[in-house]
């Protein structure tokens, strides 16, 4: 028996490779989450060695709680089981005017994880809409395999690499992933997707979780994730652990280090480093 997602959504997920919207957030919690992610990007860059992307659960408590959600983690356990591991979280921020975009790929090319069931839950701290760049996704993708991506290092590309797929893309059949603030979607590792820059009158602020079962493990070396449902039985990650303060020494300790290791995993064997 599921425990959020309806066995009609289940299915719609594994048909299309995706699923939105879902209500995860409420207004206060959306609101306390942004305020507190836009008062580091204004006051703590230089303390936190300049970027404010990988991870950043790591630093603030709002966005712990953000990827601990109980609606989110039951979601995720409707798909991938109750041993549950974040692997990742990253935000896609676009500023109003910014000509940065995501190209057509797949999130699974350079991840280095033993295996797709990786579930991406792409979280709306504000309106996601066309015009401000929202994401769109290529319905029943997924099932076409692992899929060749060229490197192209475009600097206007938020991607590590500016990778996209080698095959055509009709863009009349892509989905507009569209979210209110505190909505989220879900997405299968292997979907193709991608987005426009921002035209809108907001920033774009998605919040991105990677949840991952716990007998998982990363092909490119010894990994590190947190535990936030479950057990893990298997070993095959170092365990991270959820800040004690809003940056914190141990949070920004832990931050920085989290940050080094998985962008030596994201870049292994790239030609240089993107963004």
């Amino acid at each position: 028996m599921p425990k959020f997602l309806s066995e009609t959504q289940i299915a719609q997920y594994e048909r299309d490779g995706f699923y939105h919207p879902l209500r995860a957030l409420d207004a206060g919690e959306v609101t306390r989450c942004r305020r507190d992610v836009e008062k580091v990007e204004r006051e703590s860059l230089d303390d936190i060695g300049g970027a404010f992307r990988h991870k950043p659960h790591l630093l603030l408590k709002s966005l712990d709680a953000a990827v601990r959600n109980e609606k989110i983690l039951d979601a995720v356990e409707d798909l991938i089981g109750p041993n549950i591991f974040v692997w990742a979280s990253l935000f896609f921020t676009k500023d109003l005017g910014d000509p940065r975009f995501v190209g057509w790929h797949q999130d699974s090319t350079y991840w280095g994880l033993s295996g797709p069931e990786v579930i991406n839950v792409w979280l709306a701290l504000s309106h996601a809409t066309v015009a401000s760049g929202a994401m769109r996704i290529l319905p029943g993708s997924h099932l076409q395999g692992q899929m060749s991506h060229r490197e192209t290092y475009n600097k206007k590309s938020f991607l590590t690499r500016g990778q996209e797929v080698e095959a055509e893309i009709d863009e009349d059949d892509a989905v507009d992933i569209l979210l209110e603030p505190g909505e989220f979607s879900i997405h299968h590792i292997r979907a193709i997707h991608g987005s426009g820059p921002n035209n809108g009158d907001d920033r774009r602020m998605g919040f991105t979780i990677r949840y991952i079962p716990t007998h998982l493990h990363q092909i490119h070396g010894r990994d590190r994730a947190l535990l936030v449902r479950g057990k893990d039985e298997f070993g095959h990650f170092d365990h991270e652990t959820s800040p004690d303060g809003d940056l914190s020494e141990q949070a920004i300790a832990n931050y920085v280090s989290a940050n080094e290791s998985h962008n030596a995993i994201l870049y292994k064997g790239a030609a240089e480093k993107g963004v």
